[in-house]
């Protein structure tokens, strides 16, 4: 398997770190260097996430890291980490 972040993907790390940093920066780091590390264990146990039936035919899964929801699909040997976003956030 290999790991591959959208630019959505990326784009809502940046988003939450530009959030946080104000408040917090050492937080704001930390948070997102989990966030960004987590998806590591999809790769030994990649269908572990719940699967998100309304994206069939498309494998899309989701997993929380804390208080994070992260998405991500899995198309043949390919884990690609779609969006991320606080649980608080109105999505």
């Amino acid at each position: 398997m290999e790991l591959k972040w959208t630019s959505k993907g990326l784009s809502d790390l940046a988003r939450l770190y530009d959030f946080l940093v104000p408040v917090n920066k050492s937080a704001a780091t930390r948070v997102v260097q989990a966030l960004a590390a987590a998806p590591a264990s999809l790769l030994v146990n990649p269908r572990i996430g719940e699967k998100l039936e309304e994206f069939e035919p498309r494998e899309v899964r989701r997993i929380l890291v804390g208080k994070y929801e992260m998405r991500y699909e899995i198309r043949e040997s390919t884990i690609y980490m779609l969006r991320l976003w606080h649980t608080r956030e109105d999505r």
